[in-house]
């Protein structure tokens, strides 16, 4: 079949649109996306209105159905994206083992069947990679429909351009007889990339130019999300404690310590309290990413949590993008979301192997 003269894309599990927002930025034609929450699918229905959206369970919607509204053709769809939910597999959950959405990214093989896209695009948290079960049942009927997948990889975004410390799973699949593989970084340690002809990481710093410093309970004249959330007097005080620039909880007085972090400072989860450092990368941004009782999601210097309009820069959304909800519902989107840029580097590699087939085939 002679390919379309533009590349196309469908966003499963779409979330509020950080992959959707990656491949337009490389060219691509977005025709469908499917999100389940509400309020998610209101912040991507504000950034990309010309997409068809489904705003439920992917369980109950119809690939033949979707064929037909998008107009399309068996073959005729360049990339299947599927970047299904991440809690079942996140060690930070508990809960993980009993978790019924694991199975949910075994749902894109209902897609694949039908649609039969050129390329298949499968981004998780690296926890997928153990889950021995849902992955081999996914490898397996992948290949059972005559596509080629490249290795599991885990890949961290800071590599390509992230200014975050962020290990994703990556799975590439294919139906063209072409081995796939994993992107090179472009990005390195400042230790490394000069001898291996790469740039320095992107930082914090890089990330947060140009935005007004806040105090905690302050917001931006001009940036209804760069809001810093109005913590307590002891909180503050907490803070005062805690050195700029990557300081942790561990220089608090005993008397300002939560109960459970005074016996070892190995109780709980390390970062809770911790600053971020300007001269480094952040760590990886979670749901509860402006909070940082919930992590280190301390400023560098301000004693307050990041803002959500600073969450989102370092998750490389534009500016310009459109966010729908309460702060929590905002902070948990951003926190969610696959970064633009690291879905650039993979829109931009399936957009060069799509040029190359299609001159072969036109």
């Amino acid at each position: 079949m002679k390919p379309d003269s533009t590349p196309t894309m469908i966003d499963l599990f779409s979330g509020c649109g950080g992959v959707t927002a990656g491949f337009k930025a490389e060219g691509f034609k977005v025709l469908a996306a499917v999100e389940f929450d509400p309020v998610t699918a209101q912040t991507y229905r504000l950034n990309h209105p010309e997409v068809v959206l489904y705003v439920e369970d992917i369980r109950g919607i119809s690939p033949e159905e979707m064929q037909d509204r998008c107009e399309l053709k068996s073959g005729q769809l360049t990339v299947l994206s599927v970047c299904a939910p991440c809690q079942p597999f996140s060690r930070q959950n508990r809960y993980r083992n009993a978790d019924e959405r694991a199975s949910l990214v075994l749902e894109a093989v209902r897609f694949v069947k039908i649609l039969r896209p050129t390329f298949l695009f499968v981004e998780n948290v690296p926890g997928l990679k153990q889950n021995s079960d849902i992955l081999d049942k996914l490898l397996g009927d992948l290949e059972g429909l005559g596509y080629k997948v490249s290795a599991p990889a885990i890949v961290d975004a800071v590599d390509y351009g992230v200014p975050q410390f962020r290990k994703r799973f990556i799975l590439l699949g294919t139906c063209l007889d072409i081995e796939l593989r994993i992107p090179d970084p472009m990005f390195a340690s400042p230790e490394e990339a000069s001898r291996l002809g790469k740039k320095e990481w992107l930082t914090v710093k890089d990330a947060f130019t140009d935005l007004q410093d806040l105090n905690s309970g302050e917001e931006s004249k001009t940036d209804s999300l760069h809001k810093a959330r109005k913590h307590t007097l002891l909180s503050l005080e907490r803070l005062r404690h805690i050195p700029h620039n990557g300081g942790s909880r561990d220089s608090l007085p005993i008397g300002l310590r939560l109960a459970c972090h005074r016996n070892g400072t190995n109780v709980g989860y390390h970062d809770v309290y911790g600053r971020m450092n300007f001269n480094r990368p952040s760590n990886t941004l979670t749901t509860g990413c402006t909070n940082f009782t919930k992590g280190r999601f301390a400023h560098p210097t301000s004693d307050r949590a990041i803002t959500p309009r600073e969450a989102a820069r370092l998750q490389t959304f534009p500016d310009s993008y459109r966010f729908y909800g309460s702060y929590e519902q905002i902070s948990t989107q951003i926190g969610n979301a696959v970064p633009v840029r690291l879905a650039e580097v993979f829109a931009h590699y399936f957009y060069e192997l799509w040029k190359k087939w299609r001159k072969g085939a036109a």
